[in-house]
């Protein structure tokens, strides 16, 4: 199915005004938007995820509509059923690694016992990201990379129909990068989920051999 992105918004926080006019689509397994920091990419993936509203435009993927502002419709980002990873991975501190990622099934009532199909739903994510061992740890003892996989297993454990990954090797040191960027190579060969990523590291496009589209002044431009 093809994500298509269409949508126009403007920012003003007093001091500068910011106008985001985005276009394209998105129909392969894996893709890349790509630019320096404050083009817009960031905006643009929380637009997808339902977590800022555009001012105009349309978000939809295969033929379902998740904004639309002619027929005014804008599904909530918690019914969208999108997996989104933040930079900071937003993981929760007062809860175990287990926690978190049951936490990632619960809609209505996060705080009931989960069912057996979900334990063994998040058991499999536990051995899938290798964290078995840290399942009754909490976010402050973790590595980055431990965190970041958390994150990621929370984002899958309701078998999101688009994974959006918000510039996930930024935050990590150069070491640590390079082993995500593999765990995140081989996860895209393990799970039938599309992936769109946003970085302003030209290596992450050359390492996951795609071809970028290039984020700038908000906007897509052909070439960077």
């Amino acid at each position: 199915m093809t994500l298509c992105v269409n949508i126009q918004k403007k920012v003003d926080d007093g001091k500068r005004e910011f106008r985001l006019d985005v276009q394209f689509s998105f129909f392969e397994n894996f893709q890349i938007i790509y630019g320096p920091s404050g083009a817009g990419k960031s905006l643009t993936l929380k637009a997808i995820a339902g977590l800022i509203k555009p001012d105009s435009g349309k978000i939809s993927f295969g033929e379902r509509i998740y904004f639309d502002s002619e027929t005014r419709k804008n599904i909530p980002s918690e019914k969208r059923n999108l997996g989104y990873l933040s930079q900071n991975y937003g993981l929760f501190p007062h809860l175990t690694v287990r926690k978190n990622i049951e936490f990632g099934l619960k809609k209505q009532f996060p705080f009931l016992r989960p069912a057996k199909a979900d334990r063994e739903i998040v058991n499999h994510l536990l051995q899938l990201f290798e964290m078995e061992g840290t399942a009754e740890s909490y976010p402050k003892t973790l590595s980055g990379g431990q965190k970041q996989r958390v994150a990621l297993a929370r984002a899958l454990a309701r078998k999101p129909e688009i994974l959006l990954l918000d510039e996930p090797f930024t935050a990590l040191n150069p070491d640590l990068r390079i082993r995500m960027r593999e765990e995140l190579k081989s996860l895209r060969e393990r799970i039938q989920v599309p992936i769109l990523l946003i970085s302003h590291d030209l290596t992450d496009p050359g390492f996951f051999g795609v071809r970028p589209l290039y984020m700038e002044n908000g906007r897509i431009r052909k070439e960077p």
